[in-house]
């Protein structure tokens, strides 16, 4: 529990210090915004997957970041029923300033905390991080 603790401490403070707040929009709708830059356009369907959400969540996400003009829908060009959701110019702007926000204060905050002969131990533990958000267990033990 202390590790789930620390880790949502973490982010809360990476998105408080990255300036989220201030742009109006949920962490699920910069997360929405991240993944349709970081991965290409998306249907909504692809997008609801991805995040493991109701096609409705997604929706009313994908409203409000139109209405910011941060995303827009184009037509898929193997299926033109459908529509691919990608970024906007402005949209790409805002997820970098989020971005450059967040990752200078996080650089900030190593400095400050973390001293030289840590960096190593930190490094360990993020490879034992990533391999826990990765792990694929069943069953209680």
């Amino acid at each position: 529990m202390r590790l789930l603790r620390a880790v949502a401490r973490l982010r809360a403070r990476a998105r408080a210090e990255a300036g989220t707040e201030s742009t109006g929009l949920s962490l699920s709708q910069v997360t929405i915004l991240a993944r349709v830059i970081n991965e290409g356009p998306q249907t909504a369907a692809e997008l609801a997957q991805a995040e493991h959400v109701s096609q409705q969540a997604i929706a009313q996400n994908l409203t409000v970041l139109k209405a910011q003009k941060l995303v827009r829908v184009k037509p898929d060009p193997n299926d033109r029923r459908k529509g691919l959701i990608e970024a906007t110019p402005a949209g790409h702007r805002l997820r970098d300033s989020v971005v450059n926000a967040r990752a200078g204060w996080l650089a900030r905050a190593i400095a400050s905390v973390v001293a030289r002969d840590e960096r190593a131990t930190l490094k360990a533990a993020l490879d034992l991080l990533e391999r826990l958000a990765d792990a694929e267990v069943t069953g209680s033990q």
